[in-house]
């Protein structure tokens, strides 16, 4: 391997804790905030030569795809990033049995947060109403394709009179469903069983820096 210079060994090393501490690898712009680089243009000349030097690998076609070519290749999910969901009031979504036939982005990761789970996909939480639960507006949350969670869990929930679609946790109550936020400022809302449809459940959390 060629030798590397000061600030590429800072981008890798940054990479390598990236990678360890949330199991997805970081955008240009998280690296130029973390390595203290002045703009996102320099990041990318710098990720340019460690690619041609062999360094990393990177797929042009998937976010977050920046690979250490000297660990050992983990397994790697693509998952797709089918759109925004609500942490906050309802919004809209096109049908209550699918987001969109084809992605805004895919999105690779690995193992560890995907646990091996078949049937998952990613959405962009837009709202507040989460973030005593650490999910915040732009994050995005990886969801597995589920018609059952059990009490406590934070779902995507299809409310079918409204044709709206929310994220929430979700808890049983006699002849209710209560859809719980987690935000000290926001109520509870409140549905026949026969009213809600759940979509899945959140397996995981990729915080936007």
């Amino acid at each position: 391997m060629p030798r590397v210079s000061d600030t590429r060994s800072r981008i890798l090393n940054f990479i390598r804790r990236f990678l360890d501490r949330r199991g997805y690898a970081p955008t240009v712009r998280d690296i130029a905030r973390g390595c203290n680089i002045s703009t996102p243009s320099v990041v990318q000349y710098h990720l340019n030569m460690l690619e041609e030097q062999g360094f990393i690998h990177r797929d042009p076609a998937v976010f977050r795809s920046i690979q250490l070519v000297e660990r050992k290749r983990e397994a790697i999910s693509r998952v797709p990033l089918l759109g925004t969901i609500a942490a906050g009031s309802p919004i809209p979504v096109p049908a209550p049995d699918s987001w969109t036939t084809t992605p805004e982005e895919t999105l690779q990761l690995t193992s560890e947060l995907t646990q091996d789970k078949k049937d998952i996909y990613a959405l962009r939480v837009k709202g507040t109403s989460l973030v005593d639960a650490l999910v915040d507006d732009g994050d995005i949350v990886i969801i597995q394709q589920t018609t059952t969670v059990e009490d406590g869990e934070l779902a995507a929930v299809w409310l079918k009179t409204q044709q709206e679609v929310t994220l929430k946790k979700i808890y049983r109550e006699k002849g209710r469903i209560r859809l719980q936020p987690a935000n000290k400022t926001m109520q509870p809302m409140y549905f026949k069983p026969e009213e809600v449809e759940i979509q899945g459940k959140v397996i995981a959390v990729l915080r936007k820096l």
